[in-house]
């Protein structure tokens, strides 16, 4: 099993910025594809952004490219999420997912086949 947990959200003004972190814990070991999903009230599960196990390959919703990127390091683990030029509508609760039955240079790019998430961090942009 693997537990996962975000930080780094919180209240920023349109045009700021956040970064958000994600630490795998438990059978880290694994070869895990990572990707962050948000929620919103009153708007569809979104994934905004998804990244392999190798870090080489990386995803982005039409929403969020350009402004958003997803990173890792050579240990894998934690995964990033800098988000830059935020909007009021990028208000959400982002959960971090991850799954290990793919291989290393797989980027998963349907929320529906992750295996794992995290509880939500809360990120908040005012206008």
């Amino acid at each position: 099993q693997v537990q996962l947990v975000e930080s780094g959200g919180g209240l920023v003004q349109a045009g700021g910025s956040l970064r958000l972190s994600c630490a795998a814990s438990g059978r880290t070991f694994s070869t895990l594809a990572m990707g962050w999903v948000r929620q919103a009230p009153g708007k569809e599960r979104e994934l905004v952004a998804a990244i392999s196990w190798s870090g080489g390959s990386s995803y982005y919703a039409d929403s969020v490219k350009d402004r958003f990127t997803i990173s890792r390091d050579g240990a894998k683990n934690p995964v990033y999420l800098q988000m830059n030029s935020l909007k009021p509508e990028d208000t959400a609760v982002y959960f971090c997912a991850a799954t290990e039955r793919v291989s290393p240079f797989t980027v998963v790019t349907s929320s529906s086949s992750y295996d794992y998430w995290g509880r939500g961090t809360q990120v908040t942009v005012s206008s």
